[in-house]
């Protein structure tokens, strides 16, 4: 259905754009939006105009931030000598969301997808391998369980190898509250590789 106000077909089909919106949920946040006051309307465009003004990415690990190196980077509690290399800041917040790994992060910008045209060159692997250093005893790489994460995976770990520094993979399994029988067999194969002992 086409409406009959030109501004709400096009705010609608701008909603529509973001991933995981579809033109139902566009038209809810657009009706949301036309019932909202003027200054909840104001914020959101402040927010949006700082969204593209003032964050960037962290010149040493390419994690979000407004300043340059990030919190992360220049927290001086940080374990310097472990650094985990994951594919989007977005994963930044996962794992830090856990409270277990207390090292640095860097962000790859992506996976290896030579069908999609993304090579090395097209990640933020050099800046990586230039943060290794005397210091740095050991890279986990968290990169996700498919295919392409697989293969970067791979990728940086012979480029990393014959530098001597540990090369770990987070462990992959089952999660919480899972039943075997409905386990594929990678994922199961996976949870006996990963065990540990009780």
């Amino acid at each position: 259905m086409k409406y009959a106000s030109d501004v709400v077909e096009r705010a609608i089909n701008e909603f529509s754009k973001l991933p995981g919106i579809g033109r139902k949920t566009a038209q809810r946040h657009v009706f949301f939006l036309l019932k909202s006051t003027d200054d909840e309307i104001d914020e959101l465009v402040r927010v949006l105009k700082d969204l593209k003004e003032k964050v960037r990415h962290c010149s040493l690990c390419f994690n979000l931030t407004e300043v340059d190196p990030c919190p992360l980077c220049s927290n001086p509690e940080r374990d310097r000598s472990m650094i985990c290399v994951v594919e989007e800041p977005n994963d930044v917040v996962a794992v830090e969301k856990t409270g277990e790994f207390k090292g640095l992060y860097h962000c790859l910008g992506g996976v290896l997808s030579p069908l999609d045209g993304v090579g090395p060159d097209d990640l933020h692997i050099k800046e990586l391998l230039a943060r290794l250093d005397e210091q740095t005893t050991e890279v986990i790489i968290a990169t996700n369980p498919n295919t392409e994460g697989e293969a970067t995976a791979l990728y940086l770990a012979r480029l990393i190898k014959p530098l001597g520094i540990k090369i770990s993979r987070i462990a992959r399994g089952l999660p919480v509250g899972a039943d075997l029988e409905y386990a594929d067999e990678i994922t199961l194969s996976r949870a006996f590789e990963g065990r540990i002992s009780l």
